[in-house]
């Protein structure tokens, strides 16, 4: 069993309390997402979508969204909440091809790129590049390395990018701490967004 899915047995899930706490945030960035399109949104996968907690997020502003997570009870959580119009799938971040999942002009990865290792998070960064369409988007929200890192993993600029070439960065900004609680509140969350470069 992953490390992940031994947090879901025990319950500690500490990208659910950054929901409560950066939900405004987000909403604010999947509208500029939205607006930015010519037309319909178009697809978004929710990568590491958990039990469906930001994933209808993506529905309910026109994104024919899909989730993929890799512990089943996770994605049996999220079926159960609906709505009916999002797809779940069972899948690895690491692993996204074999999952079938078609293309995408937006992905959005709240947390879990940050508790993958250096090559795990390569791996994500290929899949991502994979299954992107032309001029796709990437949301990316990450906790800093910090004294607490133990405690809560922590995943630099560098290697963010690193994970991700071919894919330019279009801006970092502060992501929410207030109502995190700590240590979260003391990793220095950022939000990324890229944009596929051609070729």
């Amino acid at each position: 069993m992953t490390k992940y899915a031994w947090m879901y047995r025990l319950g500690l899930t500490p990208w659910e309390r950054y929901g409560a706490a950066g939900g405004a945030q987000l909403g604010t960035l999947l509208d500029r997402e939205a607006k930015e399109r010519p037309t319909t949104p178009g697809r978004a996968l929710d990568i590491g979508c958990g039990r469906g907690q930001f994933t209808p997020e993506l529905a309910r502003r026109g994104w024919e969204a899909v989730g993929v997570d890799i512990v089943p009870r996770a994605i049996e959580a999220a079926r159960r909440q609906g709505p009916a119009e999002i797809t779940y799938a069972l899948g690895d971040a690491t692993d996204l091809e074999p999952a079938g999942l078609g293309t995408f002009d937006l992905f959005l990865d709240i947390g879990c790129l940050q508790g993958l290792d250096t090559g795990q998070r390569a791996a994500e960064g290929r899949g991502v590049t994979a299954l992107a369409a032309p001029g796709a988007t990437l949301l990316v929200l990450a906790f800093g390395p910090s004294r607490y890192q133990r405690l809560v993993e922590g995943v630099s600029r560098a290697q963010i990018e690193a994970a991700f070439p071919g894919w330019e960065v279009l801006s970092v900004e502060d992501a929410v701490t207030d109502g995190l609680g700590w240590p979260m509140n003391q990793t220095s969350p950022q939000w990324y967004r890229f944009r596929r470069t051609a070729g």
